[in-house]
């Protein structure tokens, strides 16, 4: 499992990354993008990868489905991703967020950081 890309995506940042209207229906936004990731991983990335997708707020309590594992922070989705890219040890881990802070905080621990559009057109 070592080898096994970890994937560790912010919900509420890649969703909020275009204005099409998700602040509505937080939880749906939520939703349509575990979808997405469960359908099409991320694209450009090949080999196997588990995808973890971190909710916050008003989409917590979104389900896992097959190909996606949903975290739903407790407190602060941003520590959350943290303690998950702490805990992932030597495994190869990328952060997917635009967040400048929680960027710096997951590099710190060597994760590999891309913005929304490595997973959402």
């Amino acid at each position: 499992m070592i080898d096994v890309l970890l994937v560790v995506v912010d919900a509420a940042n890649v969703v909020g990354s275009v204005p099409d209207g998700w602040w509505r229906d937080r939880r749906g936004a939520a939703e349509r993008l575990r979808d997405r990731l469960a359908v099409d991983g991320v694209p450009g990335r090949d080999g196997p990868m588990e995808i973890v997708l971190v909710v916050e707020g008003a989409a917590r309590g979104v389900e896992s489905v097959p190909g996606v594992r949903v975290e739903s922070a407790v407190g602060s989705g941003d520590d959350r991703m943290v303690e998950l890219v702490a805990e992932a040890g030597e495994r190869p881990v990328l952060v997917v967020t635009a967040d400048r802070e929680l960027r710096r905080r997951v590099g710190e621990l060597g994760a590999e950081v891309a913005g929304p559009r490595t997973v959402r057109p």
